[in-house]
C-alpha cells in the first residue's frame, strides 16, 4: 500500500512491534461478522509518531505509542454518555473494521493512542495492549477472590497470573488436555495448580476466567467454583455453550462476558504493569511470517505470546 498521511485528529505511526492475538485468528478465519475487507489485521500495536493531522496535542514525532483494539467510538450513543465505551454502538476496531498493525505503518485515532514511555522492548510491551487489557478488564470483572481459575493459560493468561500473584491470589492455570508444557509454563509463573481443563481444582474456586474460545468450559468452570463465584468469559467469540443443568448455575452463581475495553481499562493497567514488573514471554517473526505466526498461534506451539517485528 502507498504511505498514507493522518487525518484530523490522527497520528501515524512507524511500527515497531504488533502482537498477535486470537482475535486476530477470528478475524481471518471469518468468525467474526462484518469485518471491513481488505484489512489489516492487529490490535496490539508498538510504534514511533512519525506524522500527526491537523489538530493532535500532546503527542511528540519520535514518541513510543501503543495502539489497542478499541480505535474509536461515537462519544454520543447511551453507552459512551454513561462511561461504557467499551459498548459503544458505532465503534470501530483496529484490526477488524479498521487497519491495523500487521505492516509498517499504521494511522490510529490519537484519543485512542496510549503513550508507552521508554521502559520496556517494543516486543515485550506488545501483548499488553490487547492480552494484557482484557486480562485485566476480566480480572477486575472477576472480583476479589484470593483462588482464581484461567482456563485456557495462552497470551492473556500469562499475564493475569503475574497480576494475580501481584494482588497476593492464587491463581490455578487450566489447559488443553495433556499440555504438560503449558502447566509446567503455569507453575513457573507462580501458579498453585496446574492441569487439565476436565481436571477438578483442589478446592472450590472464588472465580474463573476462560479465555479459550471453547463453549464447552463454561459449565466445567461452573462446576469448579463455589456457591456465589463468578465466570468471566473474555473472549470476544466462542464456541456454542452447551446445556447444563441447572443446578450448576443456582446458589447464586453468575456468567459474565467481557466485552472490549475503555480507555480507562488501558489508564490503569498500564499504569500499574511497570510496578508490577509484569514479564511477557514472547516468540518473535519477521512481519513477512505472519502467517506462520497465526498458524503457530491456531496449534499452540508456543507459549507466551507472538509478536512480529516488521
Amino acid at each position: 500500500m502507498p504511505d498514507r498521511q493522518p487525518g484530523p485528529g490522527e497520528i501515524r505511526i512507524k511500527v515497531t512491534a504488533c502482537g498477535v492475538c486470537r482475535t486476530d485468528l477470528h478475524v481471518v478465519d471469518g468468525e467474526l461478522p462484518d469485518p471491513v475487507l481488505p484489512i489489516i489485521p492487529g490490535h496490539e500495536v508498538v510504534g514511533r509518531v512519525d506524522a500527526m493531522g491537523a489538530g493532535v496535542f500532546g503527542f511528540a514525532h519520535g514518541e513510543r505509542v501503543g495502539i489497542p483494539w478499541l480505535g474509536r467510538t461515537c462519544g454520543a450513543c447511551f453507552y459512551c454518555l454513561s462511561k461504557r465505551e467499551n459498548l459503544c454502538d458505532h465503534p470501530l476496531f483496529t484490526g477488524y473494521t479498521r487497519d491495523g498493525g500487521f505492516a509498517t505503518a499504521a494511522i490510529v485515532d490519537a484519543r485512542f493512542a496510549f503513550p508507552l514511555g521508554e521502559g520496556g522492548s517494543d516486543a515485550s510491551l506488545a501483548p499488553l495492549l490487547c492480552a494484557g487489557l482484557i486480562g485485566w478488564r476480566s480480572l477486575v470483572i472477576a472480583g476479589d477472590g484470593k483462588r482464581l481459575g484461567l482456563y485456557g493459560f495462552g497470551a492473556a493468561a500469562h499475564i493475569v497470573a503475574q497480576v494475580a500473584k501481584w494482588q497476593g491470589r492464587d491463581v490455578y492455570a487450566f489447559t488443553r488436555e495433556g499440555d504438560l508444557a503449558t502447566q509446567a509454563f503455569a507453575r513457573e509463573l507462580g501458579a498453585t495448580w496446574a492441569g487439565s481443563s476436565d481436571e477438578a481444582p483442589p478446592e472450590r474456586l472464588d472465580a474463573a476466567i476462560i479465555f479459550a474460545p471453547a463453549g464447552e468450559l463454561v459449565p466445567a468452570a461452573l462446576k469448579a467454583i463455589r456457591k456465589g463465584g463468578r465466570v468471566v468469559c473474555a473472549g470476544i467469540h466462542m464456541s456454542d455453550i452447551p446445556s447444563f443443568p441447572y443446578g450448576l448455575l443456582w446458589e447464586e452463581r453468575q456468567i459474565v462476558s467481557v466485552a472490549n475495553l475503555t480507555r480507562q481499562d488501558g489508564v490503569d493497567f498500564l499504569r500499574l504493569a511497570p510496578a508490577i514488573g509484569i514479564v511477557t514471554k514472547v516468540t518473535t517473526y519477521p512481519l513477512q511470517q505472519a502467517n506462520e505466526a497465526l498458524a503457530d498461534l491456531r496449534a499452540g506451539r508456543f507459549e507466551g505470546a507472538a509478536v512480529l517485528l516488521p
